[in-house]
């Protein structure tokens, strides 16, 4: 039995390029978007989900912690502060360990994107306010908008946004070309059940974004940082 529950599935967009055999879309995405009085777009980063809980560090899977070598320093990290987490759940991006995407302008290795607490997902003010407590980052926001008029409009701007780089410099992990991002998740800015989860959160990645395969573990490589040495919960 798992001690918490992972972290739900997120849907595609229909018009999201990098799905894979075992992904799901939500093709009726739109009758959710629509309705939604405050969206965000954040910036998808290429690493591992982790959980951070008064029970233990976790990746994908929380029937047990993870030991992975990488969370290393994260669960020193979580040492320190697991006393005071109580019944909330911080969902970060793992990027120490590098995957598909190199990144060149990080200034840390953990990055919240939200916020579990009771069976509720927080609203993106809260989930700032923690991570801002915990003394960590939130993946990038990219925009904030309110509820779209145009189903046409929101997937083009979508489109474009998902042209770019990212706001930390990615690069192709194997060949060190300029990449553009991994993708861009769309969440509700506010709070919702954690049961209604695929009606509130979205994602679009782009094609041929994975192109490491499960052995990656075996040659993994440390990101690196902009001010190495310096106050981050990554530091080694």
């Amino acid at each position: 039995m798992a001690i918490s529950e992972k972290y739900g599935r997120t849907y595609h967009f229909p018009f999201s390029p990098g799905t894979t055999s075992d992904d799901r879309i939500k093709h009726d995405y739109w009758q959710y978007i629509s309705t939604i009085p405050s969206l965000i777009h954040t910036e998808k980063l290429d690493g591992e989900n982790n959980c951070l809980s008064r029970h233990g560090v976790f990746a994908r899977s929380h029937v047990a912690p993870t030991t992975s070598p990488w969370t290393e320093s994260l669960r020193r990290y979580w040492h320190l502060i697991k006393n005071d987490l109580g019944d909330l759940e911080i969902f970060l991006e793992n990027v120490y360990a590098i995957h598909s995407i190199a990144y060149s302008n990080l200034d840390h290795h953990f990055y919240v994107f939200a916020v579990r607490e009771n069976g509720q997902w927080l609203s993106w003010e809260e989930t700032c306010f923690y991570a801002a407590m915990l003394d960590l980052p939130v993946v990038p926001v990219i925009k904030k908008l309110s509820t779209p008029a145009s189903q046409q409009t929101f997937e083009s701007e979508l489109l474009d946004i998902v042209k770019g780089p990212g706001a930390f410099a990615a690069h192709d992990a194997f060949t060190g070309a300029p990449a553009t991002m991994e993708g861009v998740v769309t969440r509700d800015a506010g709070s919702y059940p954690v049961s209604s989860f695929a009606e509130h959160v979205f994602k679009y990645v782009r094609k041929g974004h994975v192109k490491t395969d499960v052995h990656w573990t075996r040659n993994w490589r440390r990101a690196r940082l902009n001010f190495e040495g310096g106050q981050h919960v990554d530091y080694q």
